[in-house]
């Protein structure tokens, strides 16, 4: 069993979904220029704890695209403090695309 995680989370990389739901190519694509920044970059300290919930590519004004990167709450404040390096790199490899990070938050019932 010890394996078979170890493999998930090799192949699933930087995402880790609620309920195990399997990443979309979106999402895999994202995860996987994580992984490749902080195998070879100045912030893999930084991004070697930090992962995300879910991702969307979302239709802007002109026609243009973004990518809405979905982080979890506590991790917020680590993403703010290397947000603009990371955005630039992003943008870089996604061909212009807008990148912004918002946290997955979850409204809980009333007690």
């Amino acid at each position: 069993i010890h394996f078979y995680k170890r493999s998930m989370a090799l192949t699933r990389g930087k995402i880790i979904k609620v309920r195990n739901e399997e990443p979309d190519e979106v999402e895999k694509q994202i995860s996987q220029a994580l992984l490749d920044l902080e195998v070879n970059s100045d912030l893999k300290a930084s991004l070697r704890e930090l992962h995300i919930t879910a991702a969307k590519e979302v239709e802007c004004a002109a026609g243009k695209k973004a990518i809405v990167i979905f982080v979890p709450v506590p991790q917020l404040k680590a993403f703010q403090k290397i947000q603009t390096r990371l955005v630039r790199e992003l943008e870089k490899k996604f061909s212009g695309k807008h990148v912004v990070f918002i946290a997955q938050r979850t409204i809980q019932a009333k007690p």
